[in-house]
């Protein structure tokens, strides 16, 4: 088969030819693509809670990882919602690593709401409006709902058409006779025309999957017969097994939503299908302040729907790096969300060390953060990593890179970051990678490495050489 080739215009107009990329090579260019902390997939911790050594992507910091540990049960048996854990240390040490390894520990199902200090102060809302709302996408809340559905193999779609009583000529769909198929039997359904509507809007065909919800007449289509299914099908198709049971059955529809999604959908003004309300809606800003009236609304009706058995609350996390950027009006702002009935686990970060508490001119404390508010922190330490724990973790960072290393280069690098920090040398593989592949090489050399410290300064070096440069 032939590369074909696509033209599409550029930013400037002029046309810019494209070869059409094979998927497989569009997924290794996927897979490839790491990120900082792309090796962490857990604590690494045993079925006891102690520290499994290097696991998890995770080098050292056992302390560190057995209290984030016994923070994931407290979270699970739903005993720390409105409490925090405070991560302190330098720079480099693994602190944002911790708390996306809690996140992977508690699942995909529990919210995780990360954010940075920096971010509250925005021109849009107000610094308290974007920490509640942190704290609300950080609620879950888990709807079950029984449905009637009918569900099956599409085998019939016969509209049946009718005179229009408005116009004089033409002809209306009145119904629409639509057949289904299980492994069980089949069944005839007569349905409403808006029904069929939907199944032209889905693009269903006979030999789709669907289901129709018996008391709204919504269609979702979940794919293709794999009664269907070719070996010589070049198509993009999703094929499932023929649905079990009969037709008409009852079905147990879970979603997950949060406070957050919940308290944006009812603050958007709902405006008409005029030209002026579509226009409105495009220029209006993205952000809309959420009041405490609309929120105390929202939680009304998730209080019923709790006490019905109908959904469930699932508190989740809130991650604040860099926790000494906010003021004190936000610590403030801080102690009354911890204390509010739904609250979910906040996890700070910081590397300071005594520091003054910004927007007060007097106030010195521990990490910047005032007492009050440490006071209902557990803090927990994570400590400087010493040369054989960094050569470990380049080691873990070339291995998920893809990245060779010569004779001698781990210890060299290891090396690099004792002198400078562990980011420094971290940040020396991929360039060095680079420059070993121009040189026709697949590993790199240890000249590679002395060669990027040429071009590259650390920020020790920088810091020396601007301190020089001041003092001539």
């Amino acid at each position: 088969m032939k590369a074909t080739t696509t033209i599409a215009s550029s930013s400037s107009g002029t046309p810019v030819a494209h070869n059409a990329v094979p998927p497989s090579a569009t997924s290794a260019a996927r897979a490839n693509r790491v990120a900082p902390h792309s090796h962490i997939k857990g604590l690494g911790l045993t079925a006891e809670g102690f520290s499994a050594g290097d696991a998890g992507g995770f080098v050292g910091q056992a302390n560190a990882r057995e209290a984030c540990g016994v923070v994931v049960d407290l979270v699970k048996s739903r005993k720390f919602s409105g409490r925090a854990l405070l991560l302190v240390g330098a720079p480099g040490t693994g602190k944002t690593a911790l708390a996306l390894a809690l996140s992977h520990e508690l699942g995909s199902k529990v919210p995780f709401c990360p954010m940075v200090g920096s971010e509250v102060y925005s021109s849009e809302v107000k610094k308290t409006e974007v920490l509640a709302e942190a704290f609300r996408r950080a609620i879950g809340l888990r709807i079950k709902e029984t449905k009637e559905v009918y569900e099956g193999e599409v085998t019939e779609i016969t509209p049946s058409e009718a005179e229009n009583p408005l116009a004089g000529y033409g002809k209306t769909v009145s119904h629409v006779v639509v057949g289904l198929k299980t492994a069980r039997g089949t069944k005839q359904l007569r349905l409403d025309p808006s029904v069929y509507e939907a199944i032209l809007k889905e693009r269903i065909v006979v030999g789709d999957v669907v289901y129709i919800e018996a008391n709204t007449g919504a269609v979702k289509r979940v794919g293709r017969s794999d009664a269907y299914a070719s070996s010589f099908d070049l198509e993009s198709e999703t094929y499932v097994p023929l649905p079990k049971g009969d037709v008409h059955k009852r079905k147990e529809l879970v979603q997950d939503v949060t406070l957050g999604d919940l308290d944006a959908a009812n603050a958007r003004p709902q405006g008409g299908q005029d030209i002026m309300s579509v226009m409105g809606s495009l220029v209006r800003t993205g952000r809309t302040e959420v009041t405490d009236k609309l929120r105390r609304e929202v939680n009304k009706v998730v209080k019923q729907y709790v006490d019905q058995g109908v959904a469930e609350v699932v508190p989740g996390v809130v991650f604040i790096d860099e926790v000494h950027m906010l003021d004190i009006e936000c610590f403030t702002y801080l102690n009354a969300l911890l204390e509010s009935p739904m609250a979910p686990t906040v996890i700070f970060a910081t590397n300071r060390g005594n520091a003054l508490v910004r927007g007060t001119t007097d106030v010195v404390s521990p990490h910047g953060v005032p007492g009050d508010l440490l006071d209902r922190c557990l803090i927990v330490k994570t400590e400087t990593y010493a040369r054989a724990q960094i050569a470990q973790v380049l080691q873990v960072r070339a291995q998920v890179e893809g990245i060779q290393l010569g004779p001698g280069v781990l210890d060299k690098l290891a090396e690099e970051g004792e002198r400078a920090s562990l980011r420094y040398a971290l940040q020396l593989l991929a360039p060095a990678a680079i420059l070993a592949r121009m040189a026709g090489r697949d590993a790199i050399v240890i000249d590679d490495v002395d060669e990027m410290g040429g071009m590259f300064l650390d920020a020790k070096t920088s810091a020396s050489a601007l301190a020089q440069e001041a003092g001539m």
